[in-house]
């Protein structure tokens, strides 16, 4: 899958949710491998944010990235919208210290991407693929996320809030193309007992009831709900009824949870990679939202490269039997089993090394290990089947070593070890030559790296 882009900038309006200011954000498209970045073009230099983990500064109501003292706070729905249509690229321009809260959701930013369109890129994308139960527990708020194995991104959000009004619920996005219908509508959502101290510490003063769901689920005096009416800037009102206090219906009995739902997609996001993993939250905050994402960032920062995704129960693309009409090596130097993924691009070979391989009687004898020059020759083999797979009689031609660069090897390689080879292009071919880069992997690990170029000749 190719990185994608805006089609076109886009551009909305309205008031800061926390400001009050009146604000316009553009959404531009960005070159390959940008990710997603803010530009504050009020503040003098135009300073950029990186849309990621570790540049976040405050989750207080929200999502707040900072950098050198420059911040842009409540980026969560706007991102989340981006995430969920496969956007990898953007750059954000505002002129204000938040994005505008416009309805409270994510549609407004849904219905503008769908307007202008997405372009594909020359870059694949890079997916953090979770091979591993992920777990992170905050002991203070009672809260958690986990995160499991799966073959695409997918959120389950259980929120608890003890309210006669709000009580317990459940929200789970199976697929993000479900994300405009299920999850990109439903508003951000406020206590009527929260806001007089939110507003005290300086927030949520562009609040209203076309940008928020308001609960009422404990009785105050009317003389209290006059003067939160007065902080707020609204009409006075008489409640009479626990329950919601906005003039417009809940879209979904749900819609906070939700809302939630979103937030975490928004949060989760700043990983600064596509994910495939199936998140579980439970109780979840922009706080430890945060919390679970600089956990993932930190492995992702900390991953050069993942080993391919590997199930022996699955069929191979191209078996031994295909190889060898690929190939003309054969024993004892015929050195990959089968080929697990190809494309243009790319492919994913297999090695099961046993102790019967020829090598071992000499290398060595009392502690046998597969040469470091086999390892490159069997990514070379790999390599020769991603570039002949294509032509149209491959076995009248063969691949040669021209130059071999930057080999290393970080781990032996022994009997019982399962060897993954990835190879892929590091630039077009040209000339009947390729530039390839290879990696072998035991496990997580890599066991030995090298780039080499062959030559694509036609045999004799």
């Amino acid at each position: 899958m190719k990185q994608l882009t805006l089609q076109a900038p886009f551009t909305l309006s309205g008031k800061g949710l926390h400001s009050g200011m009146e604000i316009t954000a553009t959404f531009n498209p960005a070159p390959d491998n940008h990710g997603y970045r803010f530009r504050r073009i009020d503040v003098e230099g135009c300073p950029e944010i990186e849309a990621l983990a570790e540049n976040v500064v405050d989750t207080t109501r929200g999502t707040v990235l900072g950098k050198n003292g420059v911040k842009v706070s409540t980026v969560e729905h706007a991102i989340a919208a981006l995430y969920a249509a496969g956007i990898d690229n953007c750059l954000i321009e505002v002129n204000g210290p938040e994005l505008p809260i416009l309805d409270g959701s994510a549609i407004q930013y849904v219905e503008k991407i769908d307007e202008v369109g997405v372009v594909e890129q020359k870059e694949d994308k890079d997916f953090y693929i979770i091979k591993e139960k992920m777990r992170f527990k905050d002991d203070q708020s009672g809260s958690v996320v986990t995160i499991y194995p799966d073959d695409h991104f997918s959120v389950e959000v259980m929120v608890e809030y003890n309210s006669k009004v709000l009580p317990n619920q459940f929200a789970m996005l199976d697929d993000l193309s479900e994300f405009s219908q299920e999850v990109a509508s439903a508003r951000t959502f406020v206590f009527v007992r929260e806001i007089e101290a939110l507003l005290q510490h300086g927030l949520i003063k562009g609040g209203d009831l076309d940008n928020a769901i308001v609960i009422y689920d404990e009785q105050v005096s009317q003389e209290s709900i006059d003067h939160i009416c007065d902080l707020v800037g609204v009409d006075h009102m008489s409640l009479d009824r626990l329950g919601y206090i906005n003039p417009t219906p809940l879209k979904w009995d749900n819609e906070p949870a939700r809302h939630k739902l979103m937030d975490v997609i928004g949060d989760i996001a700043l990983i600064g990679r596509p994910l495939k993993g199936r998140v579980v939250a439970v109780r979840p905050g922009h706080t430890v939202n945060n919390k679970f994402t600089r956990m993932i960032r930190k492995e992702v920062r900390h991953t050069e490269i993942q080993s391919p995704y590997y199930n022996p129960n699955i069929e191979p693309v191209i078996d031994v039997n295909g190889i060898r009409k690929l190939l003309p090596h054969r024993y004892p130097f015929l050195l990959i089993d089968k080929v697990i993924e190809i494309d243009r691009k790319h492919c994913v070979a297999v090695k099961n090394v046993t102790v019967n391989e020829p090598f071992f009687q000499g290398h060595f004898p009392q502690e046998p290990v597969m040469p470091g020059v086999l390892q490159v020759e069997a990514m070379a083999q790999a390599a020769g089947v991603l570039v002949l797979n294509y032509l149209e009689d491959p076995e009248k031609y063969s691949t040669y070593f021209l130059k071999i660069d930057n080999v290393k090897f970080r781990q032996k390689v022994v009997p019982g070890n399962t060897l993954l080879m990835n190879v892929s292009l590091m630039t077009e071919i040209r000339r009947g030559c390729a530039v390839v880069k290879g990696y072998a992997f035991v496990g997580e690990r890599i066991v030995c790296e090298a780039e080499f170029m062959a030559q694509i000749i036609k045999n004799k």
